[in-house]
């Protein structure tokens, strides 16, 4: 039994922040790779950031480069998304997963996903 639960999405203006929490159980948290993806009305599932077992490395979308930065807390199995200078664009269902791989920018590589959570930033 494998659970991944978002947390921390809301209405926000632009140039707000917002930090997203991803509260796993069920894995060998730090064994994961974690992900955040998100989907926008109308447009597929897209990466958003990667973190590998350790936390080195953290790989980022060229969309959100400065802007968000992806952490975890293996002593709380909880990966974290920090949404800095947000943006309309920014507005979507942003999902986490973790993958048995090092870090993945390609959804189908993620073995577990969880429910998501909504990020609505207004202009």
């Amino acid at each position: 039994q494998v659970q991944l639960e978002e947390s921390g999405g809301g209405l926000v203006q632009a140039g707000d922040s917002l930090r997203l929490s991803c509260a796993t159980s069920g894995l060998t948290f730090s064994a994961y790779s974690m992900g955040w993806f998100r989907q926008a009305p109308g447009k597929e599932r897209e990466f958003v950031a990667a973190i590998s077992w350790g936390g080195s490395s953290p790989d980022y979308a060229d969309s959100v480069k400065g802007r968000l930065t992806i952490s975890r807390d293996n002593a709380k199995n909880t990966v974290y998304l920090q949404m800095n200078s947000l943006k309309p664009e920014d507005t979507a269902v942003y999902y986490c997963a973790a993958s048995a791989f090092n870090v993945l920018t390609t959804r189908s590589l993620y073995h577990y996903w969880g429910q998501g959570t909504q990020v609505t930033v207004s202009s």
